[in-house]
Protein backbone atom coordinates (compact mmCIF):
# COMPACT_ATOMS: atom_id res chain seq x y z
CA UNK A 1 0.00 0.00 0.00
CA UNK A 2 1.91 3.12 -0.87
CA UNK A 3 0.87 6.93 -2.13
CA UNK A 4 0.44 6.94 -5.91
CA UNK A 5 0.36 10.34 -6.81
CA UNK A 6 -0.53 14.08 -5.63
CA UNK A 7 -4.19 14.12 -7.29
CA UNK A 8 -4.68 17.81 -6.28
CA UNK A 9 -3.91 21.21 -4.65
CA UNK A 10 -6.77 23.59 -3.60
CA UNK A 11 -6.26 26.96 -3.13
CA UNK A 12 -8.68 29.54 -2.11
CA UNK A 13 -8.47 32.98 -3.30
CA UNK A 14 -9.43 36.25 -2.67
CA UNK A 15 -10.56 37.63 -5.45
CA UNK A 16 -11.78 34.87 -8.10
CA UNK A 17 -12.05 36.54 -11.94
CA UNK A 18 -8.19 37.57 -10.74
CA UNK A 19 -7.12 34.08 -9.81
CA UNK A 20 -9.01 32.68 -12.86
CA UNK A 21 -7.43 34.77 -15.51
CA UNK A 22 -3.88 33.95 -13.93
CA UNK A 23 -4.52 30.41 -13.82
CA UNK A 24 -5.91 29.99 -17.14
CA UNK A 25 -4.75 32.28 -19.59
CA UNK A 26 -1.08 34.02 -17.94
CA UNK A 27 -0.04 29.81 -16.56
CA UNK A 28 -2.23 28.06 -19.70
CA UNK A 29 -3.75 25.73 -17.29
CA UNK A 30 -7.07 24.06 -19.10
CA UNK A 31 -10.11 24.02 -17.40
CA UNK A 32 -11.73 20.70 -16.91
CA UNK A 33 -14.85 22.10 -14.85
CA UNK A 34 -16.29 25.31 -13.61
CA UNK A 35 -19.12 25.01 -11.08
CA UNK A 36 -20.61 28.01 -9.21
CA UNK A 37 -22.04 27.01 -5.74
CA UNK A 38 -25.18 28.92 -4.49
CA UNK A 39 -25.72 27.19 -0.93
CA UNK A 40 -21.55 28.70 -0.70
CA UNK A 41 -21.89 31.26 -2.75
CA UNK A 42 -18.40 29.76 -3.81
CA UNK A 43 -16.98 29.04 -7.45
CA UNK A 44 -14.97 25.48 -7.69
CA UNK A 45 -12.97 26.29 -11.17
CA UNK A 46 -10.81 22.55 -11.76
CA UNK A 47 -7.67 23.03 -13.75
CA UNK A 48 -5.46 20.06 -15.71
CA UNK A 49 -1.82 19.75 -14.86
CA UNK A 50 0.35 18.76 -17.82
CA UNK A 51 1.21 15.37 -15.26
CA UNK A 52 -2.81 14.46 -14.41
CA UNK A 53 -2.95 16.03 -11.42
CA UNK A 54 -4.98 18.92 -11.14
CA UNK A 55 -5.34 22.28 -9.13
CA UNK A 56 -8.84 23.30 -7.67
CA UNK A 57 -9.18 26.86 -7.78
CA UNK A 58 -11.96 28.07 -4.33
CA UNK A 59 -13.69 31.45 -4.00
CA UNK A 60 -15.73 32.11 -0.93
CA UNK A 61 -16.70 35.28 0.14
CA UNK A 62 -14.54 37.41 2.50
CA UNK A 63 -11.90 34.50 3.22
CA UNK A 64 -10.13 35.81 6.19
CA UNK A 65 -5.87 35.17 5.71
CA UNK A 66 -4.38 31.90 6.79
CA UNK A 67 -4.14 30.64 9.57
CA UNK A 68 -7.22 31.81 11.26
CA UNK A 69 -9.81 29.67 9.30
CA UNK A 70 -9.85 26.54 6.93
CA UNK A 71 -11.82 28.56 4.41
CA UNK A 72 -8.76 30.86 4.28
CA UNK A 73 -7.10 32.21 1.07
CA UNK A 74 -4.15 30.07 -0.13
CA UNK A 75 -3.47 26.21 0.19
CA UNK A 76 -6.61 24.68 1.78
CA UNK A 77 -5.52 20.95 1.88
CA UNK A 78 -3.23 18.72 -0.22
CA UNK A 79 -4.58 15.49 -1.59
CA UNK A 80 -3.23 12.03 -1.86
CA UNK A 81 -4.94 9.85 -4.75
CA UNK A 82 -5.25 5.89 -3.70
CA UNK A 83 -6.35 3.30 -5.41
CA UNK A 84 -8.48 2.02 -2.39
CA UNK A 85 -9.17 4.36 0.80
CA UNK A 86 -10.69 1.01 2.85
CA UNK A 87 -6.88 -0.28 3.76
CA UNK A 88 -5.85 3.44 4.52
CA UNK A 89 -8.43 3.91 7.28
CA UNK A 90 -7.81 0.76 9.04
CA UNK A 91 -4.04 2.09 8.96
CA UNK A 92 -4.79 5.42 10.08
CA UNK A 93 -7.08 4.08 12.58
CA UNK A 94 -4.64 1.37 14.00
CA UNK A 95 -2.34 4.47 14.20
CA UNK A 96 -4.62 6.32 15.93
CA UNK A 97 -4.78 9.04 13.52
CA UNK A 98 -8.04 10.84 13.65
CA UNK A 99 -9.87 11.14 10.28
CA UNK A 100 -13.07 13.02 9.55
CA UNK A 101 -16.17 11.05 7.88
CA UNK A 102 -15.74 9.43 4.45
CA UNK A 103 -17.30 11.71 1.67
CA UNK A 104 -17.82 11.33 -1.86
CA UNK A 105 -17.47 13.75 -4.44
CA UNK A 106 -20.49 15.33 -5.87
CA UNK A 107 -19.23 16.10 -8.95
CA UNK A 108 -16.94 12.54 -9.55
CA UNK A 109 -18.48 10.05 -7.03
CA UNK A 110 -15.41 9.48 -5.79
CA UNK A 111 -14.89 8.83 -2.06
CA UNK A 112 -12.29 10.47 0.01
CA UNK A 113 -11.47 11.23 3.65
CA UNK A 114 -9.15 14.28 5.77
CA UNK A 115 -6.70 14.00 8.24
CA UNK A 116 -4.66 16.45 8.96
CA UNK A 117 -0.51 15.93 9.58
CA UNK A 118 1.56 17.07 12.90
CA UNK A 119 0.99 20.70 12.68
CA UNK A 120 -2.36 20.50 11.78
CA UNK A 121 -2.21 21.02 7.40
CA UNK A 122 -5.55 19.34 6.15
CA UNK A 123 -4.35 15.97 3.80
CA UNK A 124 -6.95 14.03 1.76
CA UNK A 125 -6.99 10.61 0.47
CA UNK A 126 -8.69 10.87 -2.42
CA UNK A 127 -10.15 7.48 -3.91
CA UNK A 128 -9.18 6.99 -7.93
CA UNK A 129 -9.02 3.37 -8.03
CA UNK A 130 -6.37 2.46 -10.69
CA UNK A 131 -3.12 4.80 -10.78
CA UNK A 132 -3.61 7.12 -14.08
CA UNK A 133 -7.58 7.05 -13.91
CA UNK A 134 -9.03 9.71 -15.70
CA UNK A 135 -11.78 11.49 -13.73
CA UNK A 136 -14.65 13.74 -15.93
CA UNK A 137 -16.34 16.39 -14.39
CA UNK A 138 -19.42 18.17 -14.94
CA UNK A 139 -18.64 21.43 -17.01
CA UNK A 140 -22.01 22.94 -16.14
CA UNK A 141 -22.42 26.47 -14.11
CA UNK A 142 -24.86 25.88 -11.06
Amino acid sequence: MTLLRIHHVAVICSDYEVSRHFYCHILGLKIIAENYRIERRSHKLDLALPDGSQLELFSFPDPPPRPTQPEARGLRHLAFAVSQLDPWLTKLAAAQVPVEAVRTDEYTGCRFVFLADPDGLPIELYEVGAPNQEIVRSTALA
